[in-house]
C-alpha cells in the first residue's frame, strides 16, 4: 500500500472575479521531499500558500494534510503582538530548558540576540527572521515557507541552506533564490498558465526540462495551426455539403481550435540601448570614513570607479552596504573625505523603500507620467507600453489600476519607473526581492546589454554571478575587500585560502619546534604524530567518503530522472539526506586527523 503523502492537493481552482489564477491543479508532497514552487508575479503563488494556511477558501477542490503530522507555515508578512518579547513570539516554550536553548541557537544564527526585546521594536526584516526561527525550532513534520531568504544576509542564507538540507526534512517553499533552489530542493513545481507542472530534480534540471516543455508546446501549436486552416475551410462550407460527415469531426475541430488559438508568451525584442552616454570620469572615493558611534563603516576608503564597470556589493547585514550607496548618491555625508561624481553621471536608483504609487492610477499612466518614449539610439524609440511589455506587463495589465497589482508586480513597476528615466548609472539595492524568476532573467539580460555603469547590492548569489564583474566585500569594522570576480569565484577563493592556511599550520608547528601542537616530554616539545590506529582510520575515511560521494551522485541522477514512483522517490530522498550528513561528518573527522 502506497504511503499517504504529507500534503495532497486535489483539483484546486481559485479565481477573483473574471481572473482565474489556477484551475483544477493537483500535486502532492511526500515525506522527505523538498519542493520549490516557482511562478511569475501575479499568477497565484501567495494565494495558493494562503489556501494551504487556511486563510482563504478555494472555489473548488480539496487540500488534505495527513492527520498525524505537525505543519508549520512561514508567511510572507508575519504578524505579532507588539508587546510580546522575541522569545514569547517564537513559541509557548513553557520554560522547557531544551527548547529555550534551541531557540537561542537558531535566533543567534539569524542574528536576533536580545530575546527580551519587544517585537514592536523590531524592523520588518527582523520580525520575518523571528517568524522563520519560530517555524524551525518547533520541528514540524512539514515546513511551508514563503520567501524564507528575504531579509537574510549571505551568511544566514548559507546557514539556512545547510539546516534545511540536513536530516529527513519535508518542505514546500516559494523562493526566487535560484542558488537556494538548486542546493535545497529535489522537486520543482511550476505554476504557469493556470496549471501546475512537476519537475523531479533541482533548479538546473527544471530549466532544461522547462525549455523542452516550451519547445514541445510551440511545435504542438504550430501543427494545430496547420491542420486548423484545413478544417476551418471544411467548417465554412454550407451545412448540407458536410451533413453526411461524422459529428466527431466537428467536435474534434473545436478541440483543435482551442490548441491553435493558444499563445506562447514571447518577447520579440532584446532591449539594447546604444544612446546611453557616460564620460570617463565616473566617481572617486577620496579616503572617506564613516561611523555611527562605535560602529565603523569605512575608514580612509579609496576607490576610483571605472567606465562601464559592473560592481557587486556583498556583506552581512549592518556592515555598511546601504550606507555606502547613500553616500554615493549624496543623501548621506561621510565623516571625512570626499566622493567626487563625474558631470555626465545620471543615477537611476532602485531602493528597498521606493514603492510609492497613486493606487488609483493605471499602470501605463505611472510610466507615461515620467516619459512617453525613451530614445534608445540609431533613430529608434522605446514607448512606455513597449518597456512595460518587455517586463511582462501584458497590454491588458497595463490598463489595470495599481491597487490590483501583487507585491511582486509593484516591485516590477517600480523598476520600470527607474529605467524609463534613461539613466546611465544604475544603482540597484536588493533588486531581486519579490521579483519572480522570469523577471530576474529579463533583468539580467537587460543589465548584460546595458552600456552604462551598474552597482548591485544583493544577497542573490545567482543574480550576482550573472551581472557583476567584480565585488566590494564589506566585512565589518571598516574592512572592505575589492575582489576581481563574481560571487562564486569569491567563495572558491575563500575555500582555497582556508585550505592553504590549514596546510601551513603543521609546517609552522614544525618550524617552532613543535611548540604549538606538540606534547611535553621532559623539557622538550615533540610534535604529535598519528597513531597506527588513526592512520588506518584516515585511510578508511577516504574510501568511505569517496564511496558516499559516488552514491550521492547516482542517487541525485535517479531523483532527476523522472522515472521513479512515489515510494522509490521517497526512499531515495530520505537516503540522500543521510548520505549528505555522513559525508559532512566523515569529512570533518578526516580534516581533524589531517591537522594532527
Amino acid at each position: 500500500m502506497a504511503e499517504i503523502p504529507f500534503l495532497d492537493v486535489q483539483n484546486l481552482t481559485k479565481s477573483f472575479g473574471a481572473l482565474v489564477l489556477f484551475e483544477n491543479i493537483s500535486f502532492s508532497v511526500a515525506q522527505g521531499q523538498r519542493v520549490g514552487l516557482i511562478a511569475k508575479n501575479g499568477t497565484g503563488k501567495s494565494t495558493l500558500l494562503s489556501l494551504l494556511a487556511g486563510n482563504d477558501s478555494p472555489d473548488s477542490g480539496n487540500i488534505i494534510f495527513r492527520k498525524d503530522i505537525k505543519v508549520a507555515i512561514l508567511e510572507q508578512t508575519p504578524r505579532f503582538d507588539p508587546d510580546d518579547t522575541v522569545l514569547e513570539a517564537c513559541f509557548n516554550h513553557k520554560g522547557e530548558e531544551e527548547k529555550v536553548l534551541k531557540a537561542k541557537q537558531v535566533l543567534t544564527q539569524l542574528k536576533i540576540r536580545d530575546l527580551n526585546q519587544p517585537m514592536g521594536q523590531l524592523s520588518g526584516g527582523q520580525q520575518k527572521r523571528v517568524a522563520l526561527a519560530n517555524v524551525l525550532i518547533t520541528e514540524p513534520d512539514l515546513l511551508i515557507l514563503d520567501e524564507p531568504t528575504n531579509h537574510l544576509d549571505l551568511q544566514m542564507i548559507e546557514w539556512l541552506e545547510g539546516f534545511l538540507s540536513r536530516g529527513n526534512k519535508t518542505l514546500l517553499m516559494v523562493t526566487h533564490d535560484r542558488f537556494f533552489l538548486d542546493r535545497v530542493c529535489s522537486v520543482i513545481l511550476e505554476l504557469d498558465d493556470r496549471t501546475v507542472y512537476t519537475y523531479r530534480g533541482n533548479y538546473a534540471h527544471y530549466l532544461e526540462k522547462r525549455q523542452e516543455r516550451i519547445d514541445n508546446k510551440r511545435a504542438e501549436i504550430a501543427r494545430a495551426n496547420n491542420l486548423y486552416r484545413t478544417e476551418l475551410e471544411w467548417m465554412r462550407r454550407q451545412p448540407q455539403a458536410r451533413g453526411h460527415k461524422a459529428k466527431y469531426r466537428e467536435d474534434a475541430f473545436y478541440e483543435l481550435e482551442k490548441v491553435a488559438k493558444q499563445r506562447m508568451e514571447e518577447r520579440q525584442l532584446r532591449l539594447k540601448s546604444s544612446n546611453v552616454y557616460i564620460g570617463t570620469k565616473i566617481f572617486e572615493c577620496q579616503y572617506i570614513s564613516k561611523a555611527f558611534d562605535e560602529l565603523v563603516i569605512m575608514k580612509d576608503f579609496y576607490y576610483n570607479f571605472s567606465r562601464y564597470e559592473k560592481m557587486g556589493i556583498v556583506g552581512n547585514n549592518g556592515t555598511g552596504k546601504s550606507t555606502f550607496v547613500k553616500m554615493l548618491l549624496g543623501t548621506l555625508q561621510p565623516d571625512s573625505g570626499h566622493i567626487v561624481v563625474g558631470d555626465t553621471v545620471k543615477f537611476g536608483y532602485f531602493s528597498q523603500e521606493g514603492l510609492q504609487f497613486d493606487e488609483q492610477q493605471k499602470v501605463i499612466d505611472v510610466i507615461t507620467d515620467i516619459a512617453e518614449y525613451v530614445d534608445i539610439g540609431r533613430g529608434k524609440q522605446l514607448s512606455a507600453s513597449q518597456l512595460l511589455q518587455y517586463f511582462l506587463f501584458t497590454p491588458e495589465q497595463q490598463y489595470n489600476y495599481v491597487y490590483k497589482l501583487s507585491g511582486g508586480e509593484r516591485r516590477k513597476l517600480y523598476l520600470c519607473t527607474v529605467l524609463m528615466k534613461n539613466p546611465n548609472f544604475l544603482v540597484l539595492d536588493e533588486p531581486t526581492n519579490d521579483l519572480d524568476i522570469v523577471t530576474l532573467q529579463i533583468l539580467e539580460e537587460y543589465l548584460a546589454d546595458f552600456p552604462g555603469c551598474v552597482i548591485v547590492v544583493s544577497h542573490d548569489r545567482y543574480f550576482m554571478d550573472k551581472v557583476v564583474d567584480h565585488l566590494l566585500v564589506f566585512k565589518g569594522n571598516g574592512e572592505i575587500k575589492d575582489f576581481p570576480g563574481n560571487y562564486t569565484q569569491y567563495r572558491e577563493w575563500l575555500t582555497l585560502k582556508a585550505k592553504s592556511e590549514a596546510d601551513q599550520k603543521p609546517a609552522k608547528a614544525a618550524s617552532n619546534g613543535g611548540k604549538s601542537s606538540g606534547r611535553r616530554d621532559g623539557n622538550v616539545d615533540k610534535p604529535r604524530k598519528l597513531t597506527y590506529k588513526e592512520r588506518l582510520e584516515m585511510e578508511r575515511l577516504e574510501k568511505e567518503i569517496a564511496d558516499l560521494e559516488t552514491e550521492q551522485r547516482v542517487t541525485e541522477e535517479a531523483l532527476c530522472s523522472g522515472t521513479l514512483d512515489v515510494n522509490a522517490l521517497t526512499e531515495k530522498s530520505k537516503r540522500l539526506a543521510i548520505i549528505k550528513d555522513e559525508i559532512e561528518e566523515k569529512t570533518l573527522r578526516w580534516i581533524e586527523l589531517g591537522e594532527i
